[in-house]
């Protein structure tokens, strides 16, 4: 297929990236792949890996994060000041994300499309990663043709932690604005928006399994080609699709898929576990649903 030179570039290892302004993705693109995983929780490693297929189409960033992009971002929305990486924390702000009215899906697939790369022009499989979108499956299903999702969960301490040393990194800069605690601590706070994740996916794959695929971050990274094979049997043209390499992920670490709960957890204090815990105990039945304990403060 012959192809102008405008429309591609080499990415940093020296592969060539197809750019969508040259092509007609209304066209080409069959299968929409969303990934439907909490923020902190491995979904950056799961979208780096896919754009690694030459079947896909990707985007340089999160869908939200895209020009052209219409939908709540606590960026934009006064309502959602102080709920960045602790969204679904409170019903007022999961109110915001799940109307409808906030979204438009035309336009925003329109932007997608404009911004997408692939490694070869002729991939089908166009892929999408939001965190928040995880409150919004439906629309994602009704909005898009031939939708399918990969649905991802993670030890909740371990996700909690990432998240809360996130903040308070953040928190640095006199930029960035301050997690509405209202008077709680932040690990109270994240832990409720960890619980209210895992909630919401249990119903994502109760309503949508069947279009989708369901696994934990744990598997991802002890079982890798496992998973791979499973992403394959729900979208076939994934046929290269490679989840056991290094791979440049965040721009921050070039490495294996590496579990690093047990890391991220010794990490935590007896107080912040405490904390974690009178949220996780009145939730514990969800917990168990996906195989996750509670945790010894005293350990």
């Amino acid at each position: 297929m012959a192809t102008d030179t405008k429309d591609r570039a080499e990415d940093r290892r020296g592969g060539v990236l197809f750019f969508s302004t040259r092509h007609d993705l209304e066209r080409r693109v069959t299968t929409h792949l969303f990934v439907i995983c909490p923020n902190h929780s491995g979904s950056a490693f799961v979208r780096t890996a896919l754009a690694t297929s030459r079947r896909t189409w990707n985007l340089p960033r999160e869908g939200q994060n895209v020009f052209g992009y219409r939908g709540p971002r606590h960026k934009n929305d006064a309502r959602l000041t102080g709920s960045a990486r602790i969204w679904a924390a409170r019903k007022r702000w999961r109110d915001i994300f799940q109307d409808p009215a906030a979204y438009d899906w035309l336009r925003n697939r329109k932007a997608w499309y404009f911004s997408a790369y692939a490694r070869d022009p002729r991939a089908t499989v166009f892929v999408e990663k939001t965190p928040s979108h995880l409150l919004v499956v439906g629309d994602l299903a009704r909005s898009f043709c031939n939708a399918r999702f990969l649905f991802v969960v993670r030890n909740p301490y371990a996700m909690c932690e990432g998240i809360c040393r996130r903040l308070r990194f953040l928190g640095r800069s006199p930029s960035f604005p301050r997690p509405a605690l209202e008077g709680e601590r932040l690990e109270t706070v994240v832990a409720r928006h960890a619980v209210a994740c895992l909630e919401f996916q249990r119903r994502n794959i109760e309503t949508f399994g069947a279009y989708g695929r369901f696994f934990t971050y744990e598997t991802l990274c002890s079982q890798p080609e496992c998973v791979a094979h499973e992403i394959r049997t729900l979208v076939p043209a994934l046929d290269d699709l490679n989840l056991r390499q290094k791979l440049n992920v965040k721009g921050r670490y070039d490495e294996m898929l590496t579990d690093m709960n047990a890391r991220q957890i010794a990490r935590l204090d007896a107080g912040q576990i405490a904390a974690m815990n009178r949220v996780f105990r009145r939730h514990r039945a969800i917990l168990d649903h996906f195989g996750y304990e509670l945790m010894d403060a005293d350990r």
